[in-house]
């Protein structure tokens, strides 16, 4: 069996996937507060559900026009309301950007689940 190597946005786009579905544990998943104002509102156990009904959303996705491969944002609709999330990369302390985001041991994956007029 011949094995191929993954092209570099391939493999960004496995640890995003990853990173999507909660496997990789250093990564880290956010809402702006728009976000959280307008599905949440305030700390009950509804807006518990509403968070995980978005994070649901989020790692049900479907790419289908992902112009770089890298599986890095999207956009989907919540409650008759159109949602984004995006996967930015920094260092392991989240101080500066990530040298190699094809590199796991040296990349934290952040994701932000936020309205449109939040980006």
């Amino acid at each position: 069996m011949t094995r191929t190597s993954l092209s570099r946005a391939e493999t960004i786009a496995c640890l995003n996937d990853r990173a999507r579905h909660g496997l990789d544990r250093t990564s880290r998943t956010m809402f702006t507060r728009g976000c959280l104002a307008t599905f949440c509102g305030d700390d009950t156990p509804s807006a518990l559900i509403a968070q995980a009904e978005l994070l649901k959303a989020m790692r049900n996705h479907r790419f289908e026009n992902d112009a770089h491969g890298e599986r890095d944002f999207g956009a989907f609709e919540f409650r008759d309301q159109r949602v984004f999330f995006k996967v930015d990369y920094y260092d392991l302390e989240l101080t500066y950007g990530s040298e190699d985001p094809a590199d796991a041991s040296q990349t934290c994956r952040v994701i932000t689940i936020m309205l449109p007029e939040d980006y």
